[in-house]
């Protein structure tokens, strides 16, 4: 049945992509057909990255496609079925993604250097505009499911103190989006969760029944 379905994943900020090797590869040995879709993270705005990824999918003449995000891949995946035309039929797995904002990345952009490192997309669809508001149609027309990481493990600690749990990146309520149709907390961190094993049977339940295993 996963021999017909093609998963396309979309890597976070500052990544090319090949940290999504693990997670394509197992996702490949279930039968998924995958592809790798990779985007200017700093300096390109939201909207341009989200228009490259809706002509990415339409140059592989997809009927049906579901969407992996990472992170900021989430942000622009969202972003992309917010603003264009009718998509072929999927689901979306956002992966630590920040739809309700980010305490870290609002408080790296207080500092001059913070801004240039963090660019225009995630300034863009994650501090100034949050998911959360633009993306209401979204999980009107497509099932989104999130999975957020509790292992307080990464950089986003240096520059903030969450005071919730968080994944060491993202806090677990900046993941939460109104209307998706499931959420799911792991004990990993922000990058294990492109990573750790444990996340591909929940991911693939997700793109098949709509919903993770408890």
């Amino acid at each position: 049945m996963r021999n017909n379905e093609t998963v396309v994943l979309v890597h976070g900020i500052w990544m090319p992509g090949a940290e999504m090797g693990l997670l394509r590869r197992r996702l490949g040995k279930l039968g998924y057909r995958t592809l790798q879709f990779s985007y200017r993270s700093v300096r390109r705005s939201l909207d341009g990255n989200a228009i490259d990824l809706c002509n990415f999918i339409r140059a592989n003449h997809l009927e049906q496609v579901h969407i992996v995000g990472h992170s900021l891949g989430g942000i622009v995946s969202m972003r992309m079925l917010a603003m264009s035309p009718p998509m072929p039929p999927g689901r979306v797995v956002c992966l630590g993604s920040p739809l309700a904002g980010s305490a870290a990345a609002t408080r790296l952009t207080k500092f001059g250097m913070g801004r240039r490192i963090l660019g225009m997309t995630i300034r863009e669809g994650v501090i100034d505009h949050q998911a959360s508001d633009w993306a209401r149609d979204v999980v009107k027309l497509r099932d989104v499911g999130i999975i957020a990481g509790n292992v307080p493990i990464g950089m986003g600690r240096i520059v903030t103190s969450f005071g919730e749990p968080n994944d060491g990146t993202v806090a677990v309520s900046e993941t939460k989006l109104p209307g998706a149709k499931d959420h799911l907390e792991m004990a990993v961190n922000h990058t294990a969760l492109v990573i750790k094993p444990a996340v591909v049977p929940q991911v693939d339940s997700f793109l098949q029944n709509g919903e993770f295993v408890r």
